[in-house]
C-alpha cells in the first residue's frame, strides 16, 4: 500500500475507523518530524505489529516555552515522507495548527501530576502538559492503537503511559529502545543544532551514563555518589553545560536512597543551541526479599 497524507481529523478517523472495521490493528507513532533512525526504529516495531502503521508530523506549539525553539524547529516534509514510505508506512498524518487547535487557544489541558513534576518538569514547567495534551487529543483522534513511543524521552514516555491509564484512553503505549550512534549519543531531532565541536563533546553524555551505571553495578548504592560520577564526568567538558544528573525509580521518577529496585539513571546537558536528554536503566535487586525456600 503506498503512503497517504492526511491532513484533516475526519479524513484520518474515516480510514482508521473503516480498517479496523475490518478488525485490522492500527500502530501509531506520534513525531514532530525531521525523522531519523530513531523515528524509524518506532516505525518499524508498529510494522512488525501491526496492520496498518499511521505516523503524525506536528510541532506542537503547547509544549515549548515563550523563549524555546518553536520557530526554529527543524522541519523537513519532503524528508519525512519519503522516510516515513521507505519504512512502510500507511498513512502520514500532518495537520495544521488550525486544524489541531481551530479556536486558536484550548480551554482544555491536560495535566499529570506527580511524575510531571522533577526533572523536565523542573526546567520546562509548561512542557508536560502540553504533551499530554496533544497527546490525549491525537489518542482520541486515531482511536483504539498500538502507540509507539522511543526510551530516550523516558519521562514523557511515563507521562503518557500515566495519562491513558488515568483516562481509559483506547491506546496500548508501547515503549522502545533508544537508538544511538556508534559514539553512543542518543538520536534526537535537535542534533541538528550541534556545532563540530559541540558533537565531538557530545558523546560525554552517554559517557556519564555508563559511569553512574557501572557505580551501581559495581555495588554503589548511595545516590549521592552516582549523582556525583555522572556530573564529575559532564562538568569536565568544557562546552557542556550541565542541567541535571539523576538517578530516581523508574515508574515513579522520585528519589531513591540506598539505590533498589527499578531504576532510571538521566541527564540533560545544553551544548551551545542544544539542550539533549538521555537516560538509561540499571536494575538492583532488593536483597531484603528473601527467595524461595528450597526443601
Amino acid at each position: 500500500m503506498p503512503l497517504t497524507t492526511v491532513t484533516t481529523v475526519a479524513e484520518l478517523r474515516e480510514r482508521l475507523d473503516g480498517v479496523r472495521a475490518g478488525a485490522a490493528r492500527v500502530g501509531f507513532v506520534p513525531t514532530m518530524g525531521y525523522l531519523h533512525a530513531g523515528h524509524v526504529s518506532l516505525m518499524d516495531a508498529a510494522r512488525a505489529a501491526d496492520d496498518l502503521v499511521v505516523v503524525s508530523i506536528f510541532v506542537n506549539p503547547l509544549q515549548f516555552g515563550p523563549a524555546e525553539d518553536l520557530a526554529a524547529y527543524p522541519r523537513d516534509l519532503a524528508g519525512d515522507a519519503a522516510r516515513a514510505a521507505r519504512a512502510g508506512v500507511d498513512v502520514l498524518f500532518v495537520p495544521s495548527t488550525e486544524e489541531m487547535y481551530p479556536e486558536g487557544t484550548l480551554r482544555t489541558t491536560v495535566t499529570v501530576t506527580d511524575v510531571s513534576a522533577p526533572l523536565e518538569g523542573r526546567a520546562r514547567p509548561t512542557h508536560f502538559a502540553g504533551v499530554a495534551t496533544v497527546v490525549a487529543k491525537l489518542f482520541a483522534i486515531v482511536g483504539p492503537c498500538r502507540a509507539y513511543f522511543g526510551e530516550k524521552d523516558f519521562q514523557q514516555l511515563v507521562v503518557i503511559r500515566q495519562m491513558a491509564r488515568d483516562l481509559s484512553l483506547p491506546a496500548d503505549v508501547v515503549g522502545c529502545p533508544t537508538v544511538r550512534e556508534v559514539d553512543g549519543l542518543a538520536l534526537s531531532s535537535r542534533n541538528a543544532y550541534l556545532t563540530g565541536d559541540e558533537r565531538a563533546a557530545a558523546p560525554v553524555i552517554h559517557r556519564a551514563l555508563q559511569a553512574g551505571r557501572a557505580a551501581i553495578e559495581g555495588g554503589v548504592r548511595e545516590a549521592a555518589v552516582v549523582r556525583s560520577a555522572m556530573r564529575e564526568l559532564i562538568t569536565a567538558e568544557p562546552l557542556a553545560d550541565l542541567d541535571y544528573a539523576e538517578v530516581v525509580a523508574a515508574r515513579t521518577l522520585q528519589p531513591v536512597d540506598p539505590l533498589v529496585g527499578d531504576l532510571r539513571l538521566l541527564v540533560a546537558v545544553r551544548l551551545g543551541r542544544a539542550r539533549l536528554i538521555d537516560n538509561i536503566g540499571v536494575q538492583v535487586p532488593d536483597a531484603s526479599v528473601e527467595g524461595p525456600i528450597r526443601g
